[in-house]
This record gives structure tokens, sequence and C-alpha cells, in this order.
């Protein structure tokens, strides 16, 4: 796929994301996306399962792998310590999608996870579109209707090395998030249920700061920030000082999960055989607040017959001296 300056591949297994490939402040493109090298490996997963997928039906975490709806309980599959991460050990990032259309610099996915798959209620009819656009952005754009009462929060899981190198680290890139307030997660990365303001603490990005100034003090960020405003919106900036490359992020979601790669240990190889270190590659996922089914205050997550799931981020990329 190609759009404005930019250049794409995707996968329908997953509706992964396999490389962006986006200019520096030279013109020079490179591939910004961390990622695997084959499709074997794709499938094996020898390290990190979520690179460039779709994530669901629930993004992010659901604490105790259950939940209670209309007075029912439904036990999902708990597939991180014995909590439930972005759908279960199949979610929609493990299976194949349908192509429903393929363009220049568009492409229609479509998939139908069924009733019972690892716990969740209700078919969840979801259809997915990348495009790329003149003006230099990666657009995803989900919708998703429901048979039966359910939860629908819809993710992106793209890394990012703006550097184009995963082999760098993510510490001296810059990154401003518009949000006066995050979630604080128990040892299990489970909400406690708090919405507690940034300022004074680690998690303030409300002006852009190199991301390592202060990662030790926050323990390593994969939290969720409760964003600024409503509607679509640009909600963040990261930037790369070395070869300029900027990336704002614009969504209608109410959060956003930064994950500051803290689980990459190096031990597995991706591009061009290039190890993928610790902090090497982030993720900036637009979404509903985690286990929001659980904590009065937080964002609906239900969805139910009759409604429509719609969710729609944007990756625009620019470049700075």
């Amino acid at each position: 796929m190609k759009g404005g300056r930019l250049e794409m591949t995707v996968t329908d297994y997953g509706a992964r994301v396999l490389s962006l490939r986006v200019p520096d402040k030279s013109g020079e493109l490179a591939d910004v996306v961390v990622g695997y090298a084959t499709l074997e490996d794709y499938l094996k997963c020898p390290g990190e399962r979520f690179f460039g997928a779709a994530v669901g039906r629930v993004a992010n975490r659901i604490g105790g792998a259950r939940f209670t709806l209309d007075g029912k309980e439904y036990i999902l599959s708990a597939n991180d310590n014995g909590n439930t991460l972005h759908g279960g050990f199949i979610g929609i990032d493990r299976v194949l999608w349908n192509v429903v259309e393929v363009r220049p610099s568009s492409i229609k996915f479509s998939l139908l996870d069924p009733s019972g798959a690892e716990g969740w209620p209700g078919n969840l009819d979801i259809e997915l579109i990348y495009s790329l656009t003149e003006d230099d952005a990666f657009k995803v754009d989900y919708r998703a209707v429901t048979d039966s009462p359910t939860l629908c929060n819809l993710s992106h899981h793209t890394f990012f090395n703006l550097t184009g190198d995963a082999s760098q680290s993510i510490l001296e890139h810059s990154l401003q998030i518009s949000a006066g307030s995050y979630v604080p997660v128990d040892g299990e990365l489970i909400p406690t249920g708090e919405i507690r303001p940034v300022e004074g603490t680690a998690f303030d990005f409300r002006s852009a700061k190199a991301i390592g100034r202060d990662i030790e003090a926050a323990g390593g960020y994969d939290h969720n920030w409760c964003l600024d405003d409503k509607g679509l919106r640009r909600v963040a900036r990261l930037s790369e000082p070395v070869s300029g490359r900027v990336m704002d992020i614009l969504t209608d979601q109410p959060g956003l999960q930064f994950y500051s790669g803290n689980f990459f240990d190096g031990s597995y190889s991706g591009k061009q055989g290039r190890l993928i270190g610790h902090r090497c590659a982030l993720a900036l996922e637009t979404q509903a607040w985690p286990d929001a089914i659980h904590h009065q205050g937080f964002p609906n997550t239900v969805l139910r017959p009759g409604e429509t799931y719609t969710h729609t981020c944007i990756y625009r990329f620019s470049t700075e001296k």
C-alpha cells in the first residue's frame, strides 16, 4: 500500500501491519514498525505476540478473567497471570481475517468473532479499514456490531521505533500526551480503580519530554492515560531527534495505553536479524480504559444489539529539523 510518502505492508493473519516506511528529515525512507522477519515467527511467537496486530475483543486486561453482565457471570480465558489480556489465548490477533477490498492506499478486513470463543458472549461482527492518506497518515477505522450483549474495546498494537532500527533504544524519543490523569495499576497491571492526576508524577507528559527521563521512577510505562477532551482530536506526539521523524496520534477514544517495551530482553531477533532489546520499541494504543467493566466511573465498554461500536485512530507523520 502507498499513500502520500508512506509505504505499508499488511497480512490477513491478525490483520497485522508488517512494515511502515516513513521518510526522515532528509527524505530517506525507513521502516518504523518493529516486528519479526518471517511469517513463521509471527505464527510461533518466539517473544512478543502482538506485533502490529488488531487486538480484542477487549484490548488490554480484565482482572480475574471474568465479568458479570446483566446478572450473568462469564468466565474468560486466563492468559496473563490469572487475568485476560487482549482477548485471551487466541484473540482476534491469531486468526485469519477476511480481505473484503484492496485499493492502492487502503485495505478492508472483516471478521466474525464467534460467541463462546475464549468465553465471550455474543457473535461480534467486526470491520477494520487501514488506509494511508495523502498527508502522510496511517488511519485505522473499526466498526463492530453484536447479536447479544457483550464487551467490545478494540485497539491496534503496532510497535514503533522512529529511528527505523529496532536495536536502538526508544528512551531518547520525546513524548507528549494530552492527559491530566492516568490509571494506576497493581502488581499484575490491573487498574486499582483510582484515577490519579499526573501532576508532580513520572506520568506527566503534558509537556513533551524524553521517555527515559522519568521511566525508572515510574517502574516502566504500561499504563492508560485518561485523555483530555472528546471527539476526534490530537492526543499525543512522539518524535525522535536524530531522524527528525514526528508521529502525531489522533483518536476519538477516551484512553491511550503507552507501553515502553519493558519485557523485551534481546533474546529474539526481528527484521534483518536485529535483536529486539529492552525498551527498543513502544506501543501507543488508543482504546477505552482497561478493566472498565469492574470500575464505576470508567468509560462504558458494553455493546448491545442495535448499537454500533466505532473507533478511529490516526498516526500522522511529519519531520522536524
